[in-house]
């Protein structure tokens, strides 16, 4: 029988499966130590648990409210108003979202139109080019400037054009762990006053910083008013796999957004929400989770000394990118493939995060693990070389 009986004009005609798919499936067939998809393996909070099922014993169990269950909403402006000085309407300006990467979806959804150009500075997440190609965009990449992976004014200025509609922003930055500065959003203010653009800002760990604080659009009136914000619960309370985040826009903006959603997923889990409207009331929940991590990081990094594989500096996110230029000549995705088979390590090669796949021969490993996660990680990779 034909296994395709109808023709199809696929949509995304150059996607294929995700790296992180492959890299996981890789990981498990080889029994490897996973750092290559970004997920914590160590419990999350069991007051947060106990809350959901609290939760669900009190009912909450029915369809929440299109927006998010108010009271979160609430809580989502307290924490910006404490976090970065500005008061957010809950009822006008914040939809709850199963995810990050779903709000980054629908803002970008909500104003890009066939022909539209949108900047993206590289390497970038995987999800942007396919969210602004199934709208019909056209990408523009502007590479972020080696060796710190920082914005390079002078080719953001001039990737802009008439055509260009929006750009995508994201710190602390995945995958580099690059953590934008107050001098660079006030700059990217001043390059976008009187230009009619559009941001969506992935800020989906704010709240994971080291030693820098997280600039986000929140705090730039220059920046918010022409912003989607994009967060993730999953991210800043370990439980990836609830999907729930949020996005935060100007009302005239968020109009647009509530269209869009209101006709995809509608609504959110809504025991998770009604949860997270009460642990959220605790602020230290969230603010102690940038010191966590950090102890994560240092932990990695310093074990990482005994290899061959040299560091970049990494200020936030999950992540660190090591260079191993001086162990192989081979390209990134060679030889991040072969270190899952031969050495029994997983990562992510850089150049996937590129469209053109650019190789600086650099791998992103996540450290956000069990500290014995990582002890065998580092054991296998000293013997790389």
């Amino acid at each position: 029988m034909n296994n395709q009986p109808f023709s199809i004009s696929s949509r995304l005609p150059d996607i294929t499966t995700n790296i992180f798919t492959v890299m996981s499936s890789l990981a498990v067939q080889h029994h490897a130590v996973n750092l290559g998809q970004g997920f914590p393996d160590y419990p999350m909070s069991t007051e947060l648990m106990e809350l959901v099922n609290k939760a669900m014993k009190q009912g909450f169990n029915q369809y929440a409210h299109t927006y998010g269950y108010l009271p979160l909403r609430e809580r989502v402006s307290e924490k910006c108003e404490l976090a970065y000085g500005i008061n957010l309407h809950p009822d006008k300006e914040i939809t709850v979202t199963p995810g990050g990467t779903y709000a980054i979806y629908t803002a970008i959804t909500s104003v890009i139109h066939p022909g539209d150009e949108v900047i993206i500075l590289e390497p970038a997440y995987d999800s942007y080019i396919p969210n602004i190609e199934l709208n019909g965009g056209k990408v523009v990449g502007v590479p972020l400037k080696l060796p710190d992976y920082r914005i390079d004014f002078e080719l953001l200025e001039n990737a802009i054009n008439d055509r260009t509609r929006l750009m995508v922003l994201n710190s602390p930055h995945n995958p580099t762990g690059a953590v934008f500065s107050s001098e660079d959003m006030k700059k990217l203010e001043l390059l976008l006053e009187g230009k009619d653009i559009f941001i969506v800002s992935d800020e989906v760990y704010e709240h994971v910083v080291f030693d820098v604080p997280h600039q986000s659009v929140l705090a730039y009136p220059g920046l918010y008013e022409r912003s989607f914000a994009c967060f993730s619960f999953g991210k800043t309370f370990n439980c990836t796999g609830w999907k729930t985040g949020y996005c935060i826009a100007p009302e005239y903006l968020m109009k647009e957004f509530r269209k869009v959603h209101q006709f995809n997923v509608f609504s959110c889990f809504a025991p998770v929400q009604a949860a997270l409207a009460e642990f959220l009331k605790t602020p230290d929940n969230y603010l102690s989770l940038s010191g966590i991590l950090h102890k994560k990081q240092k932990f990695f990094e310093q074990g990482m000394q005994e290899t061959a594989f040299k560091p970049l500096p990494t200020h936030g996110s999950y992540f660190q990118i090591f260079d191993y230029s001086s162990i192989s000549e081979e390209g990134d995705l060679e030889f991040t493939k072969r270190l899952v088979k031969e050495y029994g390590v997983a990562a992510i090669p850089v150049s996937a995060f590129y469209r053109d796949k650019t190789d600086h021969r650099q791998l992103r490993f996540c450290f956000a693990k069990k500290e014995e996660t990582l002890e065998r990680a580092l054991e296998k990779l000293i013997r790389v070389g």
